[in-house]
């Protein structure tokens, strides 16, 4: 079982040369999980939601935006372990109403150090 307590994880593939990317730092307490992250366009988010047995997360989300707008929504995600070790999130999520929309997304764990 993994442990994503104290793990980050940021965009797959972000170019550095766009700027800042959202950091979200997770925690976990048995199956319960949750997250802070901003950076980039994200002023201030957080999520909370679970870690089931077999290691995927359902979790809810909110994030404040540098443009003072908020996102609300939800996502499941699938781990897959990376040749070094690392962890990458396969994100499905939906946002609500007013900026609803649905997609899927990549996070990879940021190696400690």
């Amino acid at each position: 079982m993994i442990d994503y307590d104290g793990r980050r994880f940021s965009p797959a593939g972000h170019d550095p040369d766009d700027g800042e990317a959202p950091v979200a730092s997770y925690r976990q307490r048995g199956d319960l999980l949750w997250a802070d992250f901003s950076g980039g366009r994200v002023r201030r988010g957080s999520l909370t939601g679970i870690c089931r047995p077999d290691d995927t997360l359902e979790f809810s989300y909110t994030m404040v935006l540098a443009d003072g707008s908020l996102v609300v929504g939800h996502c499941e995600s699938t781990p897959e372990l990376l040749p070094d070790g690392r962890i990458r999130l396969h994100e499905r999520w939906e946002r609500y109403r007013p900026r609803a929309a649905t997609g899927v997304s990549q996070l990879d764990e940021i190696a400690p150090g």
